[in-house]
């Protein structure tokens, strides 16, 4: 699918790509640092070789054009914020088409399916997490989520922290790994929340391949846990 669709029509594809981007060479190199990293500014302008003061001129102007967002750590500490892309496409193009486009380009696509093989579970990681926003934001439906992003310091990250209208407190992890999430993430997510002093009222859990048993029989109503069978929901309008 990823051959016929994208790669096949490299060159049509590009030329919307421009139109989007204005076809900044600089605009890209950015947008391909954070494609490729922890969409933290400073390191994304790092990736780029790019000031800080010429970055966020850049990222003002993707901004303005719609192809990007700036999303803040809840944490009250001052910290870089994270490369949020309008479209998961973009995402997609920015790391594994655009720094690699001249194969493509001319019909090897050889280390585009060696670099999407070698990257593929840790790029969809975003995409689980993002999935996983969307069905808190669903699944609360007596008491609404109110607000709900993420939280990040130099030390860890919290990938769910959410309040409902009522007050409640939410806070939770996503797992895109080929294990089991067990006990000890549980424990560690408790230890993160109280050194960012959040004080969660329920606890939630997202993983790709289940939770171990010992895990499970901890359930609660204050303790719940999903996996990808229940992000199917978000197929139903």
């Amino acid at each position: 699918m990823i051959e016929k669709h994208i790669l096949n029509r490299y060159k049509y594809l590009r030329n919307d790509i421009a139109l989007l981007t204005t076809g900044d060479e600089l605009f890209h190199l950015i947008l391909t640092g954070a494609a490729l990293g922890d969409r933290r500014t400073n390191s994304s302008f790092k990736r780029a070789k790019v000031s800080f003061d010429k970055g966020m001129d850049c990222l003002d102007e993707l901004c303005d054009l719609d192809v990007i967002k700036l999303e803040s750590t809840s944490a009250s500490c001052d910290m870089s914020d994270k490369i949020l892309f309008m479209a998961p496409f973009l995402r997609f193009w920015f790391a594994f088409i655009s720094p690699i486009f001249k194969g493509i380009k001319n019909g090897d696509y050889t280390e585009f399916f060696e670099k999407f093989k070698n990257l593929k579970s840790e790029f969809s990681y975003l995409t689980f997490e993002q999935l996983s926003h969307e069905y808190i934001k669903r699944s609360f439906q007596e008491d609404k989520i109110y607000n709900i992003n993420r939280y990040w310091d130099d030390d860890r990250d919290i990938n769910i922290v959410a309040k409902t209208k009522s007050g409640q407190i939410i806070a939770g992890l996503c797992k895109y790994t080929q294990t089991k999430v067990k006990k000890s993430d549980l424990t560690k997510l408790k230890v993160d929340c109280d050194a960012a002093h959040i004080k969660p009222d329920i606890l939630v859990m997202f993983s790709k391949n289940g939770f171990t048993s010992e895990l499970k029989s901890m359930k609660s109503n204050n303790l719940r846990l999903f996996s990808v069978r229940n992000l199917k929901i978000l197929l139903e309008k």
